[in-house]
């Protein structure tokens, strides 16, 4: 049966790749973003301007049977170079707007007979790099938040994280920005190439669905086996 899902930063990358995901599948997408986007493109969305940084409590249906949490940031810069405003600004991004969005939808999730949560966090939790200091203490509050949730709610909300590692998306833009890096990145991961937008899409749709019905409070690696394989 089509279900009612939101998607948090579905303008572009990720987020685009799953809210077209879900809406070819038949069901109905309430997205998220500050513009519209790729998203005029698409049958079956329901945009809402909402910008995760300004505290607004965000346009939701009444019933949500799965939600999503996409946007984030990437700034990489030895740890001297970031300011005190760097650390605000990433976490007002990255965990306080998944925190008002979840605290609004909860009432809303309550009435799915099999709600789904799915937030983002970075491989770079898991597998020490350098210059990641501010990216992945943020995103390591994600995962923190997702199993505290996914005990909290549990049995009738689930909650689960992916944690990609470097994907082709406009937010990677200057990471890939020549053959060169792209090449080193593509080398660094085991199976040799950068993810997509739709591996991690399709990764969501799999926890946000019936079929991860016994999966919560667990972080999905998707990340081109980087960290746990050396090769």
């Amino acid at each position: 049966m089509p279900k009612q899902y939101v998607i948090a930063g579905a303008s572009s990358g990720i987020g685009f790749s799953l809210a077209r995901r879900l809406s070819s599948g038949g069901h109905q997408v309430h997205a998220l973003s500050r513009q519209a986007g790729q998203l005029q493109d698409l049958s079956g969305i329901e945009f809402h301007s909402w910008d995760a940084l300004r505290g607004e409590t965000p346009p939701l249906p009444d019933h949500i049977d799965g939600l999503c949490y996409c946007p984030g940031s990437i700034d990489l810069r030895p740890l001297g170079r970031f300011t005190a405003e760097d650390w605000l600004l990433a976490f007002q991004l990255n965990v306080l707007g998944a925190v008002r969005l979840l605290r609004a939808a909860y009432p809303r999730l309550r009435k799915s007979a099999e709600a789904s949560v799915v937030l983002f966090s970075t491989v770079a939790v898991k597998q020490g790099m350098p210059f990641h200091s501010l990216v992945s203490t943020v995103k390591g509050g994600i995962e923190g938040l997702a199993r505290s949730l996914a005990a909290e709610w549990a049995p009738s909300i689930r909650v689960n994280v992916i944690a990609p590692s470097l994907t082709d998306t406009p937010l990677a833009e200057r990471l890939l920005a020549n053959e060169t890096r792209r090449r080193s990145s593509e080398e660094m991961h085991p199976l040799k190439r950068i993810g997509q937008a739709d591996d991690q899409a399709r990764a969501a749709a799999f926890l946000l669905s019936a079929d991860s019905s016994w999966i919560t409070g667990q972080v999905l690696g998707v990340d081109g086996g980087l960290s746990s394989l050396r090769v």
